[in-house]
């Protein structure tokens, strides 16, 4: 579906008459929702991933405590930051445990988020994934004692890579990525009803893909039921998750932030280079 771009109206609402739907977890949704909205989009939250605390504190307890034998910091969401802070209120330990750090966020909304609690983030890669990130740390991290805080389950492209390059990595789990189980009726309503069915979904990480695609359930043809709808991915990480499952990347993003997949729903709707 592609809107003409000199109809009445598509300056301002160039995503008029476009439902999009948004798998995000719920407490993180209203960004991206809120931009579609301000470009005219038909916005369906149904989450795709719920988050959850991990099934102990322990491990992240006990590296917080430990903070003065680390000298790197890095955390790769929103999430992680959160949590960690959350842990570090409970705690009773102060942003200054942290001033001896250099910290590295993988993208601007993790930075933001770290930012807003006042801490000075050293580090962000020029691409936001993974690969980027090592990159941009493998030549600081030499002799160095590194602290990872991400979700339960994660690619180990950072420890791995960090590891090579002779650091001492200790990965810790803040918080994980389930299923809600309360989408998948939503999810199956929607795409069976033609004025609910959306011609954008959205994925923002790999996690969102592989609970679609387990929300849909395990059908030998999940082709038929997405026939007409256009996948839209942050990331070439995301996407190549998609394309593992049997998935469609349709829409890419060139910036690999929520504005970033914004603009590309917004050029591949209205047919713009």
């Amino acid at each position: 579906m592609k809107k003409q771009a000199n109809r009445g109206g598509a300056r301002a609402h160039p995503l008029g008459g476009v439902r999009v739907l948004i798998g995000r977890a719920r407490h993180q949704a209203g960004a991206l929702s809120e931009e579609l909205r301000k470009l005219g989009a038909a916005v369906l939250e149904i989450p795709f991933i719920e988050i959850r605390e991990p099934d102990s504190f322990k491990p992240l307890d006990s590296a917080l405590k430990n903070l003065p034998q680390y000298q790197w910091l890095i955390l790769t969401s929103v999430n992680g930051v959160e949590a960690m802070w959350k842990r570090m209120t409970k705690l009773e330990l102060t942003k200054t445990s942290l001033g001896h750090l250099r910290i590295a966020a993988i993208g601007p909304a993790t930075k933001k988020a770290i930012e807003q609690r006042e801490i000075k983030v050293n580090v962000v890669p020029k691409e936001y994934v993974a690969e980027s990130v090592v990159r941009s740390l493998k030549g600081k991290v030499k002799g160095k004692r590194v602290l990872l805080v991400r979700a339960k389950v994660a690619r180990d492209v950072i420890p791995n890579e960090l590891r090579k390059a002779g650091a001492q990595v200790d990965v810790v789990e803040a918080y994980e990525t389930v299923v809600p189980e309360s989408s998948r009726t939503r999810l199956q309503k929607a795409l069976e009803n033609p004025k609910r069915r959306p011609h954008v979904v959205t994925f923002t990480s790999s996690s969102t893909a592989k609970n679609f695609a387990d929300l849909l359930g395990a059908r030998r043809n999940v082709a038929p039921d997405l026939a007409g709808i256009q996948m839209a991915s942050i990331g070439p990480v995301t996407s190549s998750t998609l394309r593992e499952l049997g998935l469609r990347v349709d829409i890419a993003a060139r910036e690999f932030t929520i504005p970033g997949l914004v603009d590309a729903i917004r050029r591949a709707m209205v047919g713009a280079p």
